[in-house]
């Protein structure tokens, strides 16, 4: 069977934040269809999050997320806006780091930039450091 490089990264991102979210004593759970807008829901002290997971590579020590679906068919390249109420956290996983960053998508626009390294100017104002992301807040 023939490799699809984006969907092997897709699925090992999802096995991180499986493992990740187990390790923070979380049930993990899988929906029956891939055409939802979550990618798992993580069940802990009666309560359900959603979770769409998406893999990103960090370029100049920091990680761009931005709150969409990206497809392409026969007809062309799709791109579709994250519909907000369908989920409740974007994980996100980082190849260098080996980690799992969890962000409400309420809580930005239409993207977010987590450093993972300090910026080499020292700028502190606006910006996410992506450790204060590690775990979904209780």
């Amino acid at each position: 069977m023939a490799s699809h490089h984006t969907k092997d990264k897709g699925d090992l991102g999802v096995a991180k934040a499986h493992a990740d979210l187990v390790s923070q004593g979380f049930v993990v759970l899988f929906p029956a269809s891939e055409h939802t807008e979550f990618d798992l829901v993580a069940y802990r002290d009666g309560t359900f999050h959603r979770v769409q997971v998406k893999y990103r590579s960090a370029s100049s020590g920091s990680i761009q997320v931005q709150f969409r679906s990206t497809w392409a068919d026969r007809n062309g390249t799709h791109t579709a806006r994250l519909d907000k109420t369908a989920v409740d956290f974007v994980c996100i996983y980082c190849p260098e780091s080996d980690e799992c960053y969890y962000v409400r998508p309420d809580d930005f626009r239409i993207s977010v930039t987590l450093r993972v390294r300090p910026a080499k100017n020292n700028q502190a104002s606006g910006v996410y450091m992506a450790t204060t992301f590690r775990t979904i807040p209780a």
